[in-house]
Formats: structure tokens, sequence, C-alpha cells
């Protein structure tokens, strides 16, 4: 609801607020204010103190630049009053005005409305011809300022400038500009009006010289016609807020006497004087206060002052009002709006608090509900209200939030609590928390939290769990391992396990687990690891060196551990004595029953002593010696002693040994391979010996061939002298009975070595570990072993082939070469050699007398025929022979053949011994050792004696001294040869002009190749010339880079034969669009097709028209469009136009607003009822009575200015009205309510004419009895003077829309005539001028012939009476319009051939296509074509058929013709469409005579296009006859059928039925000649897209576009005339208004002069007004509250 205020004019507050003070909103813009003797207002909402006059008791704080007659009197004069005497006055203001005692004083004070007790008696005046002046008010405090008025004395200011400032005159911003002229005064500043209401803008209609005196200047901050928003906001406010104001007058108005004349009495006429300055505003207190209080300190006020300091309500406080009393932050301050009060609200601190404060955060975490904050809580209390209790107090659910002592002290165990003792504050069951219980650490409980929970001990105040954790390790505690002592923390172990935690295993055991003991035995091996020890968590043993596993039970990679025979001494490489070694070679296949390379034969009374340095271990050892006997009795005496180097020290481990220990003896049986020492022997480690094995008698007497093969000696470790076996534990005990048990020292007695038994392979491991503190190297030799590993259990290393020993460093017995790939065999030949076995190191092999060689397998040189040697027989021209053959090797003298027989090549002669001849070199031109010989060989003819060359290849001549065919060089030449011509196979070598002889340069290149070397295809032709595979380019115009295309063929990519294609286009041959592109006829490459991406089915459109694939509602070539006969924004809904078909003139609704189109007479938005200033019934609506239209102009006119005062009563609603006026605006309301009524009534009679003058007339005069009681004469003159304004901007903004118009038109005009240009109808002469060069070529093609009859001169005649036919046709459509029914009767016969004509080309055109099409097959579609029907005899297609097929075997590129001759019968085709369409639009006009002129104009140019596109015709007939020479006669042929069946015919269908003979003729001639149809083929392409595709389609958008742009070219003419007709009115009216200016000048002049009598009368009304304004405010603060 709004007060009865806002129905006042908005027009009228302003004048309002010039005669009383009103009360006022923020800045003026609201009523709805309390007055100042109703407290009650601010009650009930916001409320305002009244608005005053800011300069009312501040004279002191307003100053002045310049005063006159401040220092001494001053003369000035005035301009006005002439007639009378006296025009030359004193200003003396040394002293304040006085009415009675000095009038003359004219100080700035004067201004005030209160100063003088008679209007214009006193004033202000500044200083004679100075003009730069200001006027500034200080106030003290910060107010609102709303408006300035300014009457002045004399003229007003020619410029001047309105400022404030905000911080005490700190900085100063512009309010407004006034300037006489803006432009140049103020150049930088833009002209009003204002669009926002913080704009700074120059204005003009304040600063008229005229009037000469009493000339105001208003100035509204908050302009009534721009709406606010928000009063409230910080822009407004800062527009509003001042703390100082200054009025700098910039320019004095002068009549220009003084530029002529600069004496002082010129100047004296000139200054700037003010009879009164009003600054109204208030003192703003943000709807928190209705009066305001003087300053503290002030001195005493005047009467009607506008005071300075808020007297707040709503709990505010502060100068204006700016913040909340101290108690009262509740909610945020905020400025009272309405009936809002926005008060502040008094803060909840529950009693234990008297200070609090606002914070914003916590306003909106509480969603805008409460943003205090308590201050100082007391009785140990906090939080945002005081109502939680401190740390270490709980409130006392029994008391009362308010009571002092309703927080207690907690009662809790500091040590285990947490934070020190702290206990829940309050009850809160969703939280689980209950006030006073103690909060125990993680680990504590009891309700003082005073003891360990169980699992937990040690409860201490540092430990943040209170108490910690029994750490029994569960693995190793017995029953539950999470108890413990809550004091000590001590767990109970299991039986294997200790530490406090249980959480370790015993010494020798690992793997602390849940198992019953807790923990495993380490079980180390004995000899792989140190000790038993090992690690607690892995069961890692401690390994002797390079022994690996958990146990030690494993050698490292690349060491081993021995078997108990590694200590084994070779008698072969032992110191023998009547002995001899005997190498032996091991058998394949079988395994060797000795070691090392053989053995060493002793015989009676040797002795072998083996030397022994490299003892492992200092202990007893086992001898073993291992022998081969070689007679069936057993050798009964051997005698073994141990040389040692010295006496054996009594301290050392031997030292129990005698020296009868060192004497031992034993037998050798005849049936064993070796033999055990009875007792063993004490050896040291790092002790050198030498053990000497003596063999004695082999049997009872003395043999001297007695003998035995020793192989070696062995030291076996004895196994009961190790600790490991004789400790006496148990464990040692077990390995004893085992090793025994599994006998484990016997498999290693012999040397073929059985499989180990596993528990005796662990025993010997840890035995070898003792013996060597770990695992030896494996010491593989890296040239004759595969790897660096070797076997972990006895060390053999992996070797090459015929390598042997443990580190395969040696090779075997027949081999030799010890290397990187191992041995080679001897290979000793068994008849030249003595043994099989060679030198290791040479190998050579030892030979039998007269065998020679490394293996003894060949004769001595000279010699052949091994074993049985011969000599070699060469005829004294070689030595040596080959070995097998006899053969001579390296003939000498020039000789070759087996025995050196015959002549080396390149030489002739006899070399046979005693013929006496010999060789000589063959002059072909030089001999074979010289730089030109280039004979394989020669010859000496018999008879002749000459020497004959067998030339080389690439030679001839009889000495060779020329280059053969296919060949170049100069071979006479110092270093010449010749060489094959680089023609890459592409020329015949038999041709002696393929390439130049001397050069090289390939002339004759074969298979379309080209280039010097014939390396690359021709020109045209792509392929790979090395394989014979050139084949021509085959690219579409249309696609393809003209660039890249000359007057016979296209350029394309010499190897793939990609055509250089224009962008977006694709394809080998360039002959499609990319994907979602089109157009490729336009020869620019492909459009993208742009379809709308929603209303489109996909993003792909016709190659050929660009249409898009649309969605069901949507049209236009892209889909952006609603289809046909639909309407709305595509982006939202396309619908269906429903419109009334008896009513619209076009199908097609408007696009935006589904408006139908309806035909004259018919309106309505469905147009299915008559318009306005028509009758009758819907369908037949008549026109009116002519009088309707003057009648409805007038009705208009009321209506007009009706809904103007509908739109005014309208504002008043929103601003508010006097509550004195409300009958007198609710009969407005009711008379508005009935003319809005009339005037909406659809058909208006002359009484409704008539009523509504009268109610109109009744209706001003309310208005005008209103108004009279609230306005001034001002108002009159600054409304008049606002119309002129805006007339002015209106003829401006007429003025330029007609030039835009203007300009439009010519650029319309401009664009049609660039469309008649360019466009295929409209470029006649265009097509002429091009008829004409084609005439000029036609004739240099004649010449070029020079043959007659030729084509080309059969072609032109055809084309001159095709001309001569087209020209009676166009005759005939002048003459009548029964051509027109003649056109209309053979379209359908012409549509049906070019229809078949379309198939057969388009059937014949893919067949062509196929790469795989044969003749036989192209004959058989050359007889379905022959067997179509065409206008010609029988006997004539006959013949013409058999002249064809004889000549068609002679062509060679004939397919060429037959793609352009259909391009050729394409384009007449779409001739022959234009011509169809010529004649449509000729019978869609055939009512009106100009329309048929104008169709028969379109007829003829396209007639005459039909003629260009003959000639073209010809014209592509023309090249192919000079491309293919023998095609000429059939070409002739072709023409003379075209003619023959022009003539026939007559018509333009005729030339359609001549050119498809001419097609089906050029088909059967095209059947034997596809591989020469590239050019021919894309030129017609190129027709077919220029002429099907955007040709048809540019005729036919450019025959839309020209019937469009002519619509809208007679459309914008007749908005043209309309604007220039509305242009005219609106200066008619505003000549009229200026001439109602200028008489309300005279009136105003005229009360000028009888101003001073209506003053009383004007004290009177302003006490009526006092009167209407209490009635105001009363009814205002009554609807206040109700907004």
């Amino acid at each position: 609801m709004r007060g009865p205020a806002a129905l006042l004019p908005p027009l009228l507050l302003p004048l309002l607020s010039l005669l009383v003070p009103l009360p006022s909103g923020p800045g003026g813009t609201a009523w709805a204010a309390s007055s100042p003797d109703s407290p009650q207002g601010c009650a009930r909402g916001s409320c305002y103190p009244a608005t005053g006059d800011l300069l009312v008791g501040r004279a002191p704080r307003l100053s002045a630049s310049s005063t006159c007659g401040l220092r001494r009197p001053q003369p000035y004069c005035i301009v006005s009053h002439l007639q009378e005497e006296k025009k030359c006055f004193i200003c003396d203001s040394r002293r304040p005005y006085d009415a009675r005692s000095n009038t003359d004083s004219h100080r700035i004070e004067n201004v005030l409305t209160t100063f003088a007790p008679r209007p214009k008696k006193a004033w202000w005046q500044a200083e004679n011809g100075v003009e730069h002046v200001s006027i500034q008010l200080d106030l003290e405090a910060e107010f609102h300022f709303t408006h300035l008025i300014m009457t002045f004395k004399t003229f007003r200011p020619a410029a001047m400038l309105v400022e404030r400032s905000a911080d005490f005159g700190r900085s100063w911003k512009v309010y407004r500009y006034f300037a006489y002229d803006c432009a140049a005064s103020f150049p930088h500043v833009p002209r009003g009006p204002p669009r926002r209401i913080d704009d700074v803008i120059c204005e003009s209609r304040y600063s008229d010289i005229e009037p000469s005196t009493e000339g105001e200047v208003i100035y509204r901050v908050l302009d009534p016609a721009i709406p606010i928003r928000d009063p409230y906001s910080p822009a407004i406010q800062d527009l509003l807020r001042v703390t100082n104001l200054r009025v700098n007058l910039t320019k004095l108005h002068t009549l220009g006497d003084n530029l002529l004349d600069s004496r002082r009495e010129i100047r004296e006429k000139y200054y700037y004087a003010l009879y009164e300055m009003v600054l109204r505003g208030n003192c703003f207190c943000y709807g928190h206060a209705s009066e305001c209080a003087p300053l503290s300190g002030a001195t005493a006020t005047a009467d009607g002052m506008v005071h300075g300091r808020c007297v707040c309500k709503h709990h505010t406080q502060g100068l204006n009002c700016e913040r909340c009393e101290d108690f009262y932050h509740e909610l945020p301050w905020r400025p009272a709006e309405g009936s809002s009060t926005n008060a502040c609200r008094r803060c909840d601190c529950n009693e234990h608090s008297r200070r609090c404060h606002f914070d914003m955060a916590v306003f909106l975490a509480t969603g805008n509900t409460s943003g205090a904050v308590c201050d100082g809580c007391q009785h140990n209390t906090m939080g945002r209200r005081c109502h939680l209790c401190k740390p270490f107090y709980y409130k006392d659910p029994s008391k009362d939030l308010r009571d002092p002592a309703v927080c207690r002290a907690c009662n809790c165990d500091p040590e285990g609590t947490v934070d020190g003792g702290l206990c829940d504050g309050a009850d809160d069951p969703e939280r689980g928390l209950i006030a006073g219980q103690c909060r125990c650490k993680e680990h504590v409980q009891g309700p003082r939290c005073d003891r360990c929970k169980a699992g937990f001990f040690g409860l201490s105040a540092a430990n943040p769990q209170g108490c910690q954790r029994c750490r029994c390790d569960p693995r190793g505690t017995v029953a539950d391992g999470s108890q413990c002592d809550p004091i000590s923390g001590d767990c109970l172990c299991k039986r294997l396990v200790t530490g406090r935690s249980c959480d370790q295993c015993l010494p020798e055991h690992w793997a602390l687990s849940h198992d019953l003991p807790g923990c495993r035995p380490c079980e180390c091996d004995v000899g792989g690891a140190h000790d038993n020890q090992c690690a607690m968590e892995t069961g890692q043993c401690r390994c002797r060196s390079h022994i690996v596993g958990r146990q030690c039970e494993q050698v490292e990679p690349g060491f081993y551990r021995i078997n108990l025979d590694h200590y084994t001494y070779e008698a072969e490489d032992a110191r023998l004595h009547m002995g001899s070694v005997v190498q032996r070679e091991p058998h394949a296949g079988h395994l060797a029953s000795w070691t090392g390379s053989g053995f060493a034969r002793m015989q009676e009374g040797g002795w072998v002593e083996f030397h022994v340095s490299d003892v492992p271990f200092s202990m007893e050892y086992d001898v073993i010696i291992r022998y081969e006997p070689q007679h069936p009795e057993p050798w009964k005496e051997v005698r073994m002693q141990v040389l040692r180097p010295s006496p054996v020290s009594a301290s050392s481990p031997c030292g129990n040994t005698i020296p009868a220990d060192d004497q031992l003896s034993t037998s050798l049986l005849s049936g064993a391979r070796y033999v055990v020492l009875p007792r063993p022997i004490c050896l040291e480690r790092g002790v050198s010996y030498t053990i000497r094995l003596e063999l004695g008698c082999a049997t009872g007497q003395q043999d001297p061939t007695a003998s035995v093969l020793i192989d070696s000696l062995v030291l076996l470790p004895r196994y009961s002298s190790m600790e490991m076996f004789i400790a006496g534990d148990p464990a040692a005990m077990g390995r004893r009975e085992t090793f025994e048990r599994y006998r484990c020292a016997q498999h290693f007695h012999t040397v073929v070595l059985s499989p180990v038994a596993e528990p005796c392979s662990r025993l010997l491991h840890s035995l070898s570990a003792i013996l060597h503190n770990g695992a030896l190297p494996c010491l593989c030799d890296p040239q004759g072993s595969l790897s660096a590993e070797c076997q972990p259990q006895g060390g053999q290393c992996r070797c090459k082939p015929n390598v042997v020993g443990r580190r395969c460093h040696r090779c075997s017995p027949g081999t030799f070469g010890f290397g990187p790939g191992g041995c080679r065999p001897c290979q000793c030949s068994g008849e030249g050699s003595l043994s099989a076995v060679c030198d290791t190191v040479t190998g050579q092999c030892p030979c039998r007398q007269g065998a020679h060689g490394s293996r003894c397998d060949r004769c001595q040189p000279g010699h052949w025929g091994f074993p049985t040697c011969r000599p070699c027989q060469c005829n004294g021209h070689a030595e040596e022979c080959d070995p097998q053959t006899g053969s001579c090797l390296r003939c000498r003298d020039h000789t070759d053949g087996e025995r050196c027989q015959r002549c080396a090549a390149g030489h002739f002669g006899n070399p046979a011994l005693g013929s006496g001849q010999h060789c000589r070199p063959c002059p072909c031109p030089d001999g074979p050792g010289g730089p030109r010989h280039f004979a394989a060989s020669c010859y000496q003819d018999g008879r002749s004696r000459q020497v004959v060359c067998h030339c080389s290849p690439g030679y001839t001549g009889p000495r060779c001294d020329e280059c053969a065919p296919g060949y170049y060089g100069d071979p006479l030449q110092p270093g010449g040869h010749c060489r094959p011509c680089q023609c890459h196979n592409n020329i015949d070598t038999t041709d002696p002009e393929a390439c130049d002889r001397r050069t090289g340069q390939c002339l004759r290149c074969l298979y379309n190749t080209a280039g010097p070397h014939c390396a690359e295809c021709q020109p045209g032709y792509y392929g790979d010339a090395m394989r014979h595979s050139c084949r021509r380019c085959s690219c579409n115009t249309l696609g393809t880079d003209p660039n890249t295309c000359g007057p016979q063929q296209c350029q394309c990519d010499q190897r793939s034969g990609q055509c250089h294609c224009l962008p977006h286009v694709e394809g080998q041959s360039c002959d499609r669009c990319s994907p979602n592109f089109w157009n490729l006829g336009s020869g620019q490459g492909c459009e993208p097709c742009a379809c709308h991406p929603q209303h489109s089915l996909s993003p792909a459109c016709n190659q050929f028209t660009g249409q898009c694939s649309c969605r069901p509602g949507f049209g236009g070539r892209t889909c952006a469009n609603c289809q046909e006969q639909h309407w709305g924004d595509p982006r939202l809904q396309c619908r269906a136009c429903d419109c009334d078909p008896r009513g619209i003139a076009s199908t097609q609704c408007h696009h935006g607003s589904g408006h139908c189109d309806c035909r004259p007479g018919i309106s309505g938005v469905r147009c299915d009822q008559c318009a306005r200033g028509f009758s009758g019934t819907f369908p037949a609506c008549q026109p009116c009575h002519p009088c309707f239209g003057d009648w409805d102009r007038v009705v208009q006119d009321l209506a007009s200015r009706t809904r103007a005062l509908a739109q005014r009563a309208s504002l008043l609603q929103h601003t508010g009205a006097a509550g004195a006026f409300e009958g007198t605006f609710r009969r407005l309301e009711e008379s508005l309510a009935t003319i809005r009524d009339a005037v909406a009534a659809r058909n208006a009679t002359a009484a409704t004419a008539t009523f509504l003058t009268r109610a109109t007339e009744g209706l001003r005069q309310q208005i005008g009895e209103a108004t009279e009681k609230l306005t001034r004469l001002e108002s009159e003159l600054t409304v008049a003077q606002d119309a002129n304004f805006n007339a002015s901007h209106v003829l401006g903004m007429v003025d330029r829309g007609a030039r835009t118009l203007n300009h439009s038109l010519r650029e319309l005009e401009q664009r049609l005539h660039a469309l008649k240009t360019s466009n295929f109808l409209g470029a006649f002469d265009s097509i002429r001028q091009s008829h004409w060069e084609s005439q000029d070529a036609e004739r240099r093609a004649d010449a070029s012939t020079r043959v007659v009859p030729s084509p080309v001169s059969a072609s032109s005649a055809t084309r001159h009476h095709t001309e001569q036919l087209l020209a009676s046709r166009r005759d005939a459509f002048n003459r009548q319009n029964a051509a027109l029914d003649k056109a209309n009767q053979t379209r359908a016969r012409v549509e049906h051939s070019n229809k078949e004509l379309r198939e057969l080309i388009s059937h014949v055109k893919a067949f062509l296509s196929q790469e795989g099409a044969d003749p036989e097959s192209i004959e058989v579609v050359a007889s379905r074509v022959l067997e179509l029907s065409l206008p010609a005899s029988p006997a004539q297609i006959h013949r013409l058929a058999e002249e064809i097929k004889a000549r068609v075997r002679s062509l060679a590129s004939v397919d060429a013709i037959l793609e352009q001759t259909a391009g050729d019968v394409r384009q007449a085709g779409q001739l022959l469409q234009d011509a169809q369409r010529a004649k449509a639009r000729a019978e869609g006009v055939r009512g009106t005579a100009e329309a048929v002129q104008q169709a028969l104009e379109e007829a003829r140019q396209a007639q005459g296009a039909a003629g260009q596109a003959l000639h073209s015709t010809a014209a592509d007939i023309q090249h192919s006859e000079h491309t293919i020479g023998t095609m000429r006669a059939q070409t002739l042929g072709a023409e003379q059928q075209l003619a023959a069946a022009m003539e026939r015919l007559g018509l333009l269908e005729g030339q359609t039925d001549a050119l498809k003979v001419k097609r089906a003729n050029n088909s059967l001639a095209a059947t034997r000649a596809h591989d020469a149809a590239g050019i021919a083929r894309d030129r017609a392409s190129e027709a077919k897209q220029v002429l099907e595709g955007p040709l048809k389609d540019r005729y036919r958008a450019a025959q839309e576009l020209v019937q469009h742009r002519a619509q809208g070219a007679q459309q914008a003419g007749g908005r043209a005339q309309q604007l220039r007709e509305e242009a005219a009115g609106l200066l008619q009216d505003a000549q009229g208004k200026l001439q109602k200016l200028r008489a309300l000048e005279e009136a105003y002049e005229r009360n000028e002069r009888v101003l001073d009598a209506k003053v009383a009368q004007l004290d009177g009304l302003e006490a009526r007004m006092r009167e209407v304004l209490a009635t105001i405010n009363q009814q205002v603060q009554i609807y206040n509250t109700c907004q």
C-alpha cells in the first residue's frame, strides 16, 4: 500500500519544495517521513527530520571570493531600466546591510531567505568585471544536500559549476556544469541529459542571457526523471553527503560592448549579483530520527535552521545515527526502511555481562539471526552470550543459567584427565556430554580418571594418553598377552622367549610367533656358519666367507665347495724316474676312467715324486693311489714316503707324528683301479711336502718289461680328525653316524663318481666350509669356460668344446689352440702322422717320412697326389700346382689354363713349351695393363693375321674404342670409359639416339617418363618411373588449385598422383569436399556446412547445395531458422503458424512474433477479424465511410493524450500526493477509466469522439485547477525549454535517421547494380561481351587450323543459326503470349528427355570410371546407347556409327571428348532449366503487360546465355580437334548431326535433343579410348559442378534477392517518406512550441512588472500551503505503516 503522497506528480515535487520546506526521505526522494511533532512515527517505521534551507542560521559559514565595496565604496551600473535616468549606483559593503541606514551593502549573507524583510531589496554583488568568483558554504557536520536554487539580480552566469566536498574541504567533486556554450566553456564535459543518477554533465538551459534579472539556476541532486532502485545504496548516499558546497562562477554574460570598449564605465555594468540562494537539505539520520538538535557547543540557532546532530531512536547513536547504542549489537546496524525500523536489538548475555560487540562472522554463521558477542563475562562464564562455563567449570543442572553460582568447579584427577582436569561443561545428550563428568584420557578410567585401564600401566600427567599400553608381545606372552603389571608393566613370557615385553627369543633361537614354544631353533650349518647364533627376525645365521642361505647351507654364485678327492695330484705332471708320460685321448660318449691328460708309465725300480703345497687344513689325510694295471698279476711292492722340509714340531698339529708314520707300503691289485694306504698321514697347512711313490718288484722275480700306469695321488681329508664329528655332543655323534652309515668317503675313491646321497652332501658342505673357512672361488678360465660360475659341488666349470680341467684351463688330448673359441681338434692324418695327439700349442702332428704339413696330410711343394706325390707339369710357366688335381697355380708370362697352356685374357699367342712363341697383349685399343683396354679377349685371324677384339659390354668398334648404344663416354680420352646411360631402363637400349653418347643425357624416354635420366614421370603424370608405372594425372579442376593446372592438364604429385587440392577439398583427384564441407563448384575450395549443432541431424550437408539435414521444426540452409510456415526463436522453440487462410496474404507468418501477414482490411494475430477502418463480418470486410479517417485521427490523438494522462496518473501512484487532493485524484482516475474504455472500443463513432472530447476537456479543467495551486510561472517556462531541447534532439535524430536511410538506399542501389552485373539474368551486357570475345577466339582458332570447312566454321554456322532461332523465339514472345503456352507444352517433353539424358550420362560415366572396364564391355555399353531413340533417321545413325567404328581404332584420347561433351549436355540442360524458370516467371505475371515484358526480357537473356553455352561447346570441340587430330572428321559429323537436329526442331528443346544425339555418338566413339580421358573428364566435371550446382543456386538466390531487394527498396522508400512526414510534423510542432515559448516569455516579462503587487497574495498562498503540508504529513504518517 502506498501513501497518499505517492499520488503527487513527480514534476510538482521540486516546485512544491521551492515554496515550503517539505519533509523527505534519504536525499529528498522519499515522502514517507514523520513529522518532528510526532515521536510515535519512529516507533512504527522509518522516520526522517524535516528538510530545510541549510543556509538558515549559517551566515557566518557562507563566504564569497569577491564582494563589491568591502574595502572602499565602488560604483556600478545596470543595463536594465533604460527609461530611468539613474543607471549607476554605489556599493559599500564595509558595514552590514540595514534597511534604513545602509542599503548599499551587498555582502554574501544578503542571499539568505531570512535576511531581508522584503524580497529583492537586498542582494549579494561581486566586484565589477571579475569573472572567476566562488561562493562556499562550510557546514559544521555531515548533511545531505538535495537541491540548489539561485535567483540572480543580473544576468545569469555564462558558465558556472557546482562542487561538493564530503571531507571538510580536503577533496572536491563536481555536481553539475552550467554554460551557455558547453563546448567552449567545458569542452571535455559531456552534454546532457543525464542517463544515470551520478552522471556529471553540462547543461545550457539555466545559462541563457535572458532574462536580464531574476533568472534562476536550479539544480537537483537526484533527478526525478531517473528512477532509483535503492535510495540507501552507497552510491546514492555518497552523492547526497556533503560537508562543504561551492558554486564557482567562471564567466560573465555581456552584451559584447566590452570587446570594443575597455573603459571602466563599460566594466562597471558587468558583475555577478544574487538576490537569493537556497540550499535545500537535512541532517541525515538513516531513518532513525525525526528531529535534529544543535551540535554541542553551538551558538544560538535561528528559527528554521537545519541542525546537524540527529536525535536518534531505535537504540542508535552517533552524529548521524550511524551506529548502534552500547549493548545493542544483537543485529548489524542498518538504515530504517519504510515500515521496518531495523532497530538495534539488546544483547543477551544472561546477566553475566554488560558489554558486547557485533561480529559479522558470527552473524553469517547463525544464518543472519544474531551477531552479538558478549565481552567480559563474569561468574566463571564465557561464550558469545556468556552461556558457557569456563574451562574447569561445569553448569549446575539444578540452577538457572542466569544464577551467579551456575558454574561449579570440576573434580577431576589432572594426571588422568584431558586438558589437565577439564570436565563436561553442560549436559548434551546428542554429544554424550554430562555436566561435571571428567573426560579421561584415552587409557584412563574411573569417576575422577585416576586409574589405568586394563592392559595399560604407569599413570602420568606427561603422557597425553594417561597410561602406557602394556608392551607385551602377544607372540611371546603366555595366556592373555595384553595383561601386565599396572605399575611396572612386566609381562609373562613363553619357554623360549625372554625380555620385559616378551619380544625376544632365547639365544640360538629365532622367529618369535604364536607357537607354543614361542621361537624356533636357528639350526645353523655346523661348517657353513661361524656358530649357531642367528638373527631373531629373519633367522639368518652368521655365515663364513662366500657362504649364503639362512642356515649358511649354500655357496655364493661364483664359488664352490670341494669334493673329498679335490686334492688330486696327476702323475703325468709329477717328477718321474724310470717312467714316461702316456697321453690318452678320451673316447666320445664314454666317461674317462682317469684324470688329467693321461698316465705315467712306471717300471720296476722307478719312482714318482708329487709336490704338495696346498694343504688347506692341518689334519690327517687318507692317501689314495689311482692306477691302471698292465699285467694280470698284482704289483707286490709299492712304498710311499713323505718327505718333510723340516722336523715336525711337538707343538704343531702334527706333533705326535714319528718318522715311521711317514713310511707306508702297499701293493697294487690287478683287478682294482685304486688303493687306499693302510694309515693316514698328518699334513699341516702352509707347509710344502714331497710325496715319493716307489715301485719295487712287480712279481717274485725281476721283470724289466713290467710296467704300470700311475694315474694320480689323492689326499682325502680324514673325517675322524675333524671337530664336527668328534666333539662328543649328540649333534656331532649324529653327524658321524650319518657319515659312516652312508659311507660318504667311499664315493670319492674312484675316478668315476657315483651320485652322493643327500645327507652326505650336507655334511660334505660343512666339511668343505671348515677346511677352507668358507667357499672357494671358481676361478673359471675366461677363455676356456662358458661362464664365470661353476658347479656348487666340486667346482667344475662349464667348459667350451675340447677344453678340460676343473677351471677349463687346458685343451683335452687330441686338440690344440686353447683360446676364446675353445680348442680345435688336431685332425692328424692317419696316413701321414704317427699319433693322433698333436702339440697343444702349435697343433703340429708328428709326421711320417715324406709327409708334410701341420696335419701330415699333403705333399711337398712342386708335387701333387698325396700320398703318392708326383711333380707338377706347367710348361715352364709355374712352379706349383694344386696338390689334389695337379692344376698349375699362379701361371706367369700372361698364360692361363690347368697346364699354363694358353694365353690369359687380353692376350694372344701360343705359350706351349717348345712352340717358340709367347703371349702378347690385345690392342683394344690398348693392352690389358693400359687404362684404355675395353675388350674381354682377342684372337689373331689365321688368314689376315689381323687381331680381332671381343669388346666388353658397352663398347663397340674394331678396336673397342667407341661406346655402344645405351652407353656414353669418350673412351679415346685418357681415363675415358663407356658407362651405361642412367635412364632407369626407360629407353630402348638398341636405339643409338636413345641417349647422348657423350653426356649420357637420356633423349628418348619411354613409358611416359621424362628428365635427364628418365627418373621421373612426365608433367601431368604420376607413378614410379623405375617400374614403368607412370599414369596420367586425373585432377578435378573444380577442386584443384588453378595455379597447378595448365591449358591441357593439371599437375599432381609425381609419386602418389595426389592433386593439389583447394582448401577443404580431398580425394586423390580433388573431386570431393572434406566431411562437413560443400560447394566444390565454387572453384575456391569448399565452404563449411556450418550446420546448427542442435537443430540438424548431423554436421554433414549436401555437397552441391549445402543444405543440412534439419530436425523436424527447423529449416534454412544451416537449420538455424525455423522451417517454412513456422515462427519463433530457434534457440527456444519453433511453432507452426496459426493463421486463418481466409485472411492471409502469404502462408508464412512473422518469423519472430508469429503475426500472420494479413490482406488489406484484415487484422488480428491470426488475420481472422476486420481491421480498424473496416466493417462487416470476417472475411467480408468493407472499408468504412471516408469520414471515418477524420474521426479516427481525432480519436487516435485523444487516445494518445489519454494514454499519456494515464501514464501520469500511474506515475502519481508511485510518487505520492497530498491527502487534501484524494477526492480530486479519485475523480481523475474515474474519468481516465471512462476515457480508457471508450478508446479501447474497436469501432469508434462520432458520439464516442464527442464524448471523448468533452471528457478530455473536463479532465484538463480538473487537472488545471489542481495544478494552479502548486505551480509557478517558472515551471511552464522550464517545461517549454525542456520541450524545445527535446524537440531539437528529436529533430537531430530524425535528420540523422533520414541521412542513414539515404545512405542505405544508395548502398542498396549499388548492390542492385552489382547484382545485375554479376547475376546470370542481370548481366546480359557481360554475356554479350563474353560472346564477342568467344567470336574473336573462334576466328583465331579458324586461322590457326587453316582448314576449310573446319569444325570451327561449322560450329560458328550452327551458332548463328541457333541465334536466329532464338531471336525468332524472342520476337514470338513480343508478338503474343501464345508462345508461353507452347513453352509449357514442350517443357514436359524437354524435362523427360533431359532426365533420360542425365541417367545415360551418369551410367556411362560410372561405367567408364571403373578401372577394370574392358573393350568388350565398353562395346556392349555402346550398343545399348545406340538402341536409344534419337531424333535422327536410322540410316543416318547407322552410317555415323559405322564411320566412328572405322576410325576409333586410330584414336588415342577419345574419352576426353566423351566427358567434355557430357559437360556440354549438362550445360545445355541447365540452360534449358533457366529458360523454363524464365517461362514460369512470365506465366506468373501474365496479367499485366509490364510483367509480361519483364518475363520476355528474362527469357531473351536466358536464350542469349544458351547461345553463349553453344559457343562454349563449339570451342571445347575445337580444343579436342587440336588435341586429337584423327578425331576431326568424327567431330564434324557430330556437329552436322547437331545442326540437322536443330533445323528439324527449330525450338529450344531441339538444342537438347541434338546434343543427346551428339552425346550418344561420342559415347560410341569413346569405347576404345579410356586411357586418355583425364583432361576432358575433369573439364566435364567442372562444367557439371558450375552449371548444375552453384549456377542454378546462384540464379535462384539472385532472383529472390532481386525481388527481396526491390521490395526492401520500395519499403525503405515508404519508410523514408513516412519518416520525412513525421519529421515535418515534429518540425511544425517544434515551431509551434517555440512560438508558445516566445509568448510565455512575453507573459513572463509582463508578469514581472506586476510581481511586486502579488507578493501579498503569495504570502497568503504560503500560509495555505503550510496547512496543506500539515495535512500531507498526517496522511503520510498514516500510510507509512502500511507500505
